[in-house]
């Protein structure tokens, strides 16, 4: 089984990219909406994240913006945090893993918003890169509901420079040039892949 390591910087249409991917049949495993889960009532992170960060759980779950506005240019902050959430969701992604092997499925895509960020790039075989001109991410980031130019420099901070994901990437989606072109990429580096591992 191929794994694809799907990320981009914010607001580079990655979760556009990887419903793409879905829509081509590929199981997607999406670290964002296992932390989410993890997240919600009931989950996983819940009562750690509260001891680490108190004040964060409202109504059993750990209320994001709470989160944020601890852990948002606080770098101890965040790898307090990476520690409980990291294994966590490793032990989620590994569930996935045997559930698409079960299925018979000859790629899935892990879509890791800070895969090199986080050393994940080790853990797969491909990275695939979304990435946009910094003008249209830009836009798009700060369109978002809560979204400030601060908050945004923040979160650009701390991740890997584009041009940096670009050149460690094997492959590049750019999604700056709409919701079609992107998705003939998608369709294009599927066929190659299918090709490649069925020659």
């Amino acid at each position: 089984m191929l794994i694809l390591g799907l990320t981009g910087s914010i607001g580079m249409g990655k979760s556009t990219t990887s419903k793409m991917f879905q829509d081509e049949g590929v199981p997607v495993y999406d670290a964002d909406a296992a932390v989410h889960a993890l997240y919600a009532s009931g989950g996983a992170a819940v009562a750690p994240v509260e001891t680490a960060f108190p004040g964060v759980v409202v109504d059993g779950a750990i209320d994001r913006a709470k989160l944020s506005a601890q852990v948002v240019g606080n770098s101890e902050a965040l790898a307090k945090l990476e520690a409980i959430v990291h294994p966590l969701v490793g032990a989620h992604r590994i569930g996935f893993f045997e559930q698409a092997k079960a299925e018979g499925h000859e790629i899935v895509v892990l879509d890791i918003p800070l895969l090199f960020e986080t050393g994940g790039e080790k853990r797969v075989d491909k990275v695939v890169v979304v990435s946009a001109p910094a003008e249209v991410q830009r836009e798009r980031v700060l369109a978002r509901p809560e979204m400030t130019p601060e908050k945004f420099e923040a979160i650009l901070a701390r991740q890997t420079p584009d041009a940096d994901k670009r050149a460690r990437a094997d492959f590049v989606i750019d999604t700056g040039q709409g919701l079609d072109h992107a998705r003939r990429q998608v369709r294009d580096l599927l066929t190659l892949l299918r090709t490649a591992r069925s020659a």
